[in-house]
């Protein structure tokens, strides 16, 4: 017999909704089981809309962790609440997908790594863009060496005018930063695990407040409440690698640009170069020629067929769903997720002394 598991939902506002809920909904090896949100009332709408009959609705995690019946959690909480609620779940024998980034803090994210191997459960962080089909295919010509050594990579979260109005996105207490730590976290996560590379010895970073204090902004979803963002509007940071490799992280939510990407990486390597700007490009020299070769990834092969691929939220919920019930890794280790904070948190402290920040050597944390 096919294995169910049943699941809980902890925080059912945009992303639950977004993401999470109907990805989950569409998997057949899973039943939406508890519900739980401080705000009761979207807990109880979640649960109709997408549990199963008799779906438990909270307003307190704890509460719902005492169901001894639940396999799996999904957080979909504030930043400042990933750490303890994933540690909660973990030791009340639960498997956990946290919603990135980890932590708010890299110590944070330690405790949960922490908590997922003493408790031998799983736990993974909803990087949810490896899944896409560039990402996907990027990576298996990045694991085949087609680009040799990659020793220089970007990565990419830049908005012109697209800052997020609602929730408490510009609430620097509950979410530790804006879009470095809100979109930054996903270029970044997408081009370490491209380059395989998870050892920063050294973080220097910039965070701006340029934007965030005008009026009547114009902005993709509304002016902003200038009083209220709390957070960085832009930010940039430049990584060195203990291999020599560096990357430079540009992630903004407000800024007088046209070069816009969001969760892009471009890669430099000794045999090769790729890309992801306005699709998934790959540059060479072949017979002492340079070549450009556009990869296209929607083509079907059949008249009046443009060909088809999976959301990458539901690869991504069929993947984690899959590792749990042939006990085996997620594709997103808490232990690469752990470098991603470590090095978004060494950004914001690398802006806030002026000093670049030294990881992973006996050296001081800021000199």
């Amino acid at each position: 017999m096919t294995q169910t598991l049943r699941v809980g939902i902890i925080g059912c506002g945009g992303i639950a909704n977004g993401k999470h809920l109907p990805a989950l909904s569409q998997n057949k090896h899973v039943v939406l089981a508890a519900f739980c949100d401080i705000e009761v009332d979207k807990a109880r709408d979640a649960a109709e809309k997408y549990g199963i009959e008799g779906a438990g609705v909270y307003a307190d995690y704890r509460e719902l962790l005492k169901d001894g019946s639940l396999d799996v959690i999904h957080v979909c909480t504030p930043n400042d609440s990933h750490a303890p609620i994933s540690i909660a779940s973990l030791e009340a024998g639960k498997h956990v997908m946290c919603e990135k980034p980890m932590a708010k803090t890299a110590a944070e994210a330690r405790a949960m790594l922490d908590a997922a191997k003493r408790t031998g459960k799983k736990l993974t962080i909803g990087y949810n863009n490896r899944f896409r089909s560039d990402s996907q295919h990027l990576k298996k010509v990045c694991e085949a060496g087609e680009l040799g050594d990659i020793y220089y990579a970007r990565a990419h979260a830049i908005r012109r005018r697209a800052v997020p109005t609602w929730g408490v996105f510009l609430d620097e207490e509950k979410q530790g930063g804006g879009p470095l730590i809100d979109i930054g976290t996903h270029a970044l996560d997408l081009t370490l695990w491209m380059m395989d590379n998870y050892k920063p010895v050294s973080v220097t970073g910039s965070v701006y407040h340029k934007l965030g204090s005008k009026e009547n902004a114009a902005n993709a979803w509304g002016p902003w409440d200038p009083a209220k963002f709390t957070v960085e509007d832009s930010a940039m940071g430049f990584i060195k690698m203990e291999n020599g490799a560096t990357i430079t992280l540009e992630a903004s939510w407000a800024l007088n640009t046209l070069d816009i990407d969001e969760a892009k990486c471009s890669l430099s390597g000794t045999e090769g170069g790729a890309d992801m700007k306005g699709g998934l490009r790959i540059n060479g020299e072949e017979n002492s020629r340079l070549f450009v070769k556009e990869i296209d990834l929607n083509a079907g092969g059949v008249a009046f067929y443009s060909g088809s691929s999976a959301r990458d939220i539901d690869v991504e919920c069929a993947a984690w769903i899959d590792a749990i019930l042939q006990d085996k890794d997620p594709v997103v280790l808490p232990e690469q997720a752990l470098v991603v904070t470590e090095i978004l948190e060494a950004i914001y402290e690398s802006a806030r002394t002026g000093k670049t920040v030294y990881l992973n050597q006996d050296q001081p944390a800021a000199v």
